[in-house]
């Protein structure tokens, strides 16, 4: 089986001789805090992610953080600048140790070029992250701060197990991320959860921040927007 189908991406992609492609690629692992690539680098390689998590983020001059996402196993990132040659458009840092294949962007090119499956693949995936920034802007655009971190924590959250109706976020999330996600200060972040908590809507205990009631904040989204 050739190595590149130990990536997640590519193990449907069968329309290609993936072998022929996978010896100009780099198989590294990476320690917790290691940046992958920064913010104007001019490097072009992609990554595809085996194990762990990594953050993309841009850091301003003035030292502010804006997080944009974080990535997990079996997914890439870097393709822009593979794509279009340009300098990159944020940093990417370990949030854990992770072991990425680092792929060249001419060979990724060629793969796309060569394989209608990993062009579709592609495309969707451009097509999917072009929708999660028009929603972000929508947020901006419309919702205040309170209703922003109503939508980043519906957007974290799972289901919680055993508890039907309810959602949780866990490990529970460091307030001066959420204040990175949703451009604000920590200390908004702090009062805002504290209003939550005591209208009764969530609950921090040691498995993670609990929405007692999702479809409230869902509800309160959705007024939101018909106001807006």
């Amino acid at each position: 089986m050739p190595e590149l189908q130990r990536v997640a991406f590519f193990k449907d992609i069968n329309d290609v001789d993936l072998a022929v492609y996978e010896r100009r690629c780099n198989w590294r692992r990476f320690d917790e805090g290691n940046v992958a690539v920064d913010f104007e680098d001019h490097s072009t390689d992609v990554y595809f992610i085996l194990s762990g998590e990594v953050r993309v983020l841009i850091r301003t001059a003035s030292g502010k953080e804006i997080i944009l996402g974080d990535i997990g196993s079996g997914q890439m990132f870097g393709e822009l600048a593979a794509i279009d040659q340009i300098a990159r458009s944020a940093n990417v840092t370990m949030l854990t140790r992770a072991e990425i294949c680092i792929m060249p962007a001419s060979v990724f090119l060629d793969i796309v070029h060569a394989s209608k499956l990993m062009c579709d693949k592609v495309m969707r995936l451009l097509a999917g992250r072009v929708r999660e920034l028009n929603a972000r802007v929508t947020e901006y655009s419309v919702f205040d701060l309170k209703h922003r971190l109503y939508a980043e924590l519906l957007r974290l959250s799972l289901p919680r197990s055993g508890h039907p109706g309810e959602k949780i976020l866990s490990p529970p999330p460091v307030h001066h991320v959420l204040a990175a996600r949703i451009g604000c200060r920590r200390e908004q972040i702090s009062r805002e959860l504290t209003h939550l908590a005591e209208e009764g809507l969530v609950l921090k205990n040691r498995g993670g921040l609990v929405l007692l009631k999702p479809q409230i904040l869902k509800a309160r989204l959705e007024g939101a927007l018909s106001a807006g």
